[in-house]
């Protein structure tokens, strides 16, 4: 009897180990059109955090919207687009300095793709020891990648000195990066490289520049409400009161 129990608990122990998926590392998800939400994963403060990212695809080549996070999916994330679109990507734009946005700039500039930051991203890069891109902007920049158009926008200081935000004026997309939290968000989250004062500010500027956004996509939570950058502005004037009195 004891022998069966034993074998038994053996199996269910099996069960459970075999059982358990692993955790995907590089998730995929269609936005609109050709543009495409990817999603890695890193440890911060004992949690897993998924990261967004985004691309676009093109017949000139596929453009990237930071890196992943995880830098074993630097490679995997360009396998998945040539398998899932038949193209490379040629060009990436990082929006900030943090790891979970420029970690693979300099991998992918070994592959031949074009590199993007700000100068003021450069120079906090270099400064902290992070990775940097090949070609740097020194102001505001619209780009044209076959019948697509976006343009980048530094609208100031709030969750680091030096976030942009992207913005498709056609498809009304706002990609906003690790400036714009999500709803399910109660603070505005890591705040030592950026500016506790100029937040709301920098939120205002965004949401007066580009109005009635079909999309909001952010960094760290979920990216399919719209009310993202409504309830960031309002956390950023709430945390600017307390910090006025």
């Amino acid at each position: 009897m004891r022998t069966s129990i034993l074998t038994i608990a053996f199996l269910f122990t099996l069960t459970n180990l075999f059982g358990q998926a692993k955790p995907e590392k590089l998730k995929i998800a269609h936005l609109t059109g050709d543009f495409y939400i990817y999603t890695t994963y890193n440890t911060y403060k004992d949690s897993q955090v998924p990261a967004n990212g985004m691309y676009l695809v093109t017949k000139e080549g596929v453009v990237m919207f930071d890196t992943p996070w995880d830098t074993t999916q630097f490679q995997p994330l360009l396998d998945s687009i040539k398998v899932k679109h038949n193209q490379n990507v040629v060009m990436c734009f990082a929006t900030h300095w943090h790891s979970d946005k420029t970690a693979g700039l300099e991998y992918y500039r070994q592959q031949g793709i074009k590199t993007y930051t700000t100068v003021l991203t450069d120079e906090l890069s270099k400064k902290n020891g992070k990775k940097r891109a090949e070609f740097l902007m020194t102001k505001d920049t619209v780009f044209q990648v076959g019948p697509y158009s976006f343009e980048t926008y530094y609208p100031g200081p709030a969750h680091t000195e030096d976030n942009i935000v992207i913005w498709f004026k056609n498809e009304k997309i706002l990609y906003g990066g690790c400036l714009i939290k999500g709803v399910d968000a109660d603070n505005l989250g890591y705040l030592d490289d950026g500016s506790v004062t100029e937040y709301a500010t920098t939120l205002g500027k965004v949401q007066k520049k580009y109005q009635k956004p079909k999309y909001i996509i952010i960094a760290h939570s979920d990216w399919n409400n719209l009310n993202s950058l409504k309830h960031s502005l309002k956390m950023a004037k709430e945390l600017k009161k307390k910090e006025n009195r």
